[in-house]
């Protein structure tokens, strides 16, 4: 039997504050559910990483980016030359080995 057609038959109690509970209430009127549909949506749904680290790591990434786009754009404006041409190889490497970050 899959998850979704189990018997749900366990209890899970959380305290929350009123307004916690109005907000849950809200957001789950907002997305046309039920509240329990909701919250387990809301708990099974995929977490969004805001640690220190991993900030800093998607702010390395974004500069990554912009240095690449700029290269492109160097490259793109000076097509004919021999230099560019390997650059714009380097540049395809660099975004497939980005690709399997």
């Amino acid at each position: 039997m899959s998850t979704a057609q189990e018997k749900r038959t366990a209890w899970v109690t959380v305290r929350v504050t009123q307004a916690e509970k109005e907000k849950f209430i809200e957001q789950a009127h907002t997305e046309e559910m039920s509240l329990g549909d909701f919250i387990r949506m809301r708990l099974n749904a995929p977490r969004v990483r805001k640690t220190k680290n991993e900030r800093a790591k998607v702010l390395q990434l974004a500069r990554i980016g912009n240095n690449l786009n700029q290269l492109a754009r160097w490259a793109n404006t000076y097509k004919q030359e021999y230099e560019s041409m390997q650059l714009l190889l380097r540049l395809q490497d660099i975004k497939e080995q980005l690709k399997c970050l």
